[in-house]
């Protein structure tokens, strides 16, 4: 149908949900904003779905959740009986409706017949991925847009392995969305009758502990924590969500007693009133943080997003200011301090393995030989770093010791399989007090790294595509930038290309296959170690845009990144 005869069919519904009724007739007089919301349905990405909240069959909505389940539980409808048995686990942040849609998945599910288990109120993302891994449900569900503004949230759909739900059972389950094509029509049973037939059970404090006491197993040395803890002066941010939930509990419960909360942001509010974005990379989201940092002299700030499974920090410098570390930097000097800890430890095993993105720092792998453990390349999006981790336990050849994504994300054990800022928190809190034993900070490390490897650098640039044209517009880019390729980038030789999409890797005249599944992306490898790497997001209307150089010191560093990101930047 076309967007008028969508968005006609739901004005002609009578019983449509008030709160959408109202905004469809607001929507009905602007015919670009409908059109946005009716042209097409929603789509499952890199992370699920997710868009922004309205009516119209390409927002997030009741119906629109429904149909989400409703493919869900007809994917599961195809499974024997015990595998459907297990059951569903399901969260949700503090985002606007974010309950209500995690409701509406279980009254779905239990229309078919199918147990789910629903958190008592908001908790983070990992400990959703946690709790699918512990209760041996088949699925999870995570309503939740991460770091994205007040007016959108998601649906994210996890595995039985408690990772995102890989492409292929995730293709299907769209499928059946599809099939789903009459979301009025979804039937659901009442959360009374869901308790009353036992098919939703209510979950919370009882996999609190057991999650907690997890988190206990990603301290490399607990001698560190014991004798330089008490000295560290934190400032931590849930930035209005979940990690308010778990994260004053890890401190408490590891001893760092000068653990402080920026209480503007611990309030659990869907405006996300102290900040547009709440998403630590930006940083604007640290303001609050640093101002009550600089009132308590405190040695490191750290902020996670509303679903706590992003992080971000910033280290107290000489002069008393802060300075913001980025994803990759963070990583780099995670991975180097869990890596020299368990040598110092006895606890670095012979074939220990890292797992990063395609887009994210070679710092890290350089790292990782220095400690002699294998670096493995994945696509972006965690499922793919949850998918190589099982490998590992399946084929037991590797023992996974650190994953991560230049956007924020990381795991260190494999309790869950999605990244964990619970974990990170930990993981860096106890590095920061290793380093303060030592007259030093994070950034003093990073700095040192930087002394031993080079002066490594990366930066994002991102493009929005908004609107029914963006997502033509974006194809148009990738076909040009396949067809014509590069010979060179700001003067510099291209030595290798990988495309990701046509599975070729050209390299010195010769084609290979790149070794990884099918996906939207380029990579460029330049004569000097410089790589440039292009995508469509999997979630969001934009284009990504990779950039990762190194140099002999920090100001040629920057001045090559700045070279390189002016050229990237025109591709448009």
């Amino acid at each position: 149908m076309s967007w008028q005869e969508n968005m006609q069919s739901w004005l002609d519904n009578s019983e449509l949900e008030p709160e959408l009724k109202s905004q469809l007739q607001e929507l009905k007089n602007d015919d670009t904003q409908a059109e946005e919301a009716f042209y097409a349905p929603m789509e499952f990405g890199t992370a699920g779905m997710r868009g922004v909240l309205g009516p119209g069959i390409n927002r997030m909505n009741i119906y629109t959740v429904r149909q989400a389940a409703e493919g869900l539980a007809l994917f599961m409808d195809t499974l024997d009986d015990e595998t459907k048995a297990r059951g569903v686990a399901i969260s949700f942040d503090s985002r606007y409706h974010s309950q209500d849609f995690a409701l509406e998945s279980a009254k779905v599910l239990g229309a078919h017949g199918i147990k789910s288990y629903v958190f008592d109120s908001l908790r983070p993302t990992p400990e959703l991925s946690f709790a699918v891994r512990t209760l041996n449900t088949y699925a999870g569900i995570m309503i939740t847009a991460s770091h994205n503004p007040k007016q959108y949230n998601g649906f994210k759909i996890y595995g039985p392995d408690g990772g995102q739900m890989p492409p292929a059972e995730s293709d299907k389950i769209t499928e059946y969305v599809r099939k789903a094509n009459d979301i009025f029509s979804i039937k659901v049973k009442t959360v009374y009758q869901l308790r009353e037939e036992k098919l939703m059970t209510l979950i919370g404090e009882d996999i609190d502990q057991l999650y907690l006491s997890k988190l206990d197993t990603v301290v490399v040395n607990h001698d560190i924590i014991d004798k330089a803890g008490k000295n560290m002066k934190f400032v931590y941010s849930p930035l209005h969500g979940t990690g308010k939930m778990i994260a004053p509990r890890i401190f408490q419960d590891l001893g760092f007693n000068n653990f402080n909360m920026v209480k503007e942001q611990a309030i659990l509010d869907p405006e996300f009133a102290t900040t547009p974005f709440p998403n630590p990379e930006f940083s604007q989201t640290f303001d609050l943080a640093i101002a009550l940092g600089k009132k308590i002299e405190a040695n490191i700030l750290i902020a996670t997003d509303p679903d706590a499974d992003r992080l971000g920090a910033a280290v107290r410098q000489p002069d008393g200011s802060y300075k913001l570390m980025t994803g990759n930097q963070i990583a780099s000097v995670l991975l180097n301090y869990l890596l020299q800890a368990k040598k110092e430890t006895g606890q670095l095993p012979e074939n220990g393995a890292v797992v990063k993105s395609i887009v994210s720092t070679e710092l890290s792998t350089v790292i990782a030989d220095k400690y002699g453990v294998k670096m493995y390349n994945v696509l972006t999006g965690f499922k793919y770093i949850a998918e190589k981790i099982q490998h590992f336990q399946d084929t037991k050849s590797h023992q996974f010791l650190f994953g991560f994504e230049e956007s924020y994300g990381y795991l260190v054990k494999p309790f869950v399989r999605d990244k964990d800022a619970m974990q990170s928190t930990i993981l860096l809190a106890e590095a920061a007090a290793y380093y303060e034993s030592k007259g030093k900070t994070i950034y003093d490390a990073l700095e040192d790294l930087y002394q031993e490897f080079g002066y490594y650098r990366e930066k994002t640039i991102s493009k929005t595509f908004d609107g029914v044209s963006g997502k033509s517009r974006m194809a148009e880019i990738m076909k040009q930038l396949r067809e014509e390729g590069f010979e060179e980038i700001n003067g510099v030789k291209v030595v290798e290309t990988l495309d990701y999409l046509n599975q070729t890797d050209a390299k010195a005249g010769q084609k290979s296959e790149t070794g990884l599944p099918k996906a939207d992306a380029l990579k460029f490898i330049l004569e000097d170690g410089t790589w440039v790497a292009v995508r469509p997001s999997g979630t969001e209307p934009k284009m990504k845009f990779y950039i990762g150089i190194t140099s002999d010191t920090d100001s040629n560093a920057d001045k090559k990144l700045d070279g390189f990101a002016k050229v990237v930047d025109s591709w448009e």
